[in-house]
């Protein structure tokens, strides 16, 4: 079983084609193959996101003797439903969305993975969600 660890990448696709990365804290729910991020709603990835649903993120986790990571394929939609915003809120997020729950710029990014890849101990498989 892979063990996430503390940061999350996530890419989107610019307006030119071209993967854009940025570090995440971890998702808030995992839930199969859907992983929950909070965001700014006026942030640069929900445009691209909107523009483009295509994503892929990745995990690591760098043991002291061993390296494992996860890719994962799929798309990304903003979701601004009160309930999923309510479910993985946090009381130190007022930090980040003065408003609250109900904060305008705070919605959740919700990953599907469609396909991926897993490396550990020198060795990659495909995976694949149906």
């Amino acid at each position: 079983m892979f063990r996430y660890g503390k940061v999350a990448f996530i890419s989107s696709v610019d307006d030119e084609g071209f993967p854009n990365m940025k570090a995440m804290l971890m998702p808030r729910k995992i839930e199969g193959n859907c992983f929950y991020f909070t965001t700014n709603t006026s942030s640069l990835r929900v445009k691209q996101y909107q523009d483009n649903e295509k994503a892929s993120i990745y995990f690591f986790n760098k043991g002291r003797f061993r390296y494992e990571g996860v890719m994962l394929i799929g798309t990304m939609e903003i979701l601004q439903d009160t309930a999923i915003k309510q479910e993985i809120w946090k009381t130190g997020d007022t930090m980040f969305y003065k408003k609250g729950v109900t904060d305008p710029d705070y919605c959740v990014l919700k990953f599907t993975a469609i396909k991926g890849r897993h490396y550990c101990d020198l060795k990659t498989e495909n995976i694949q969600f149906n």
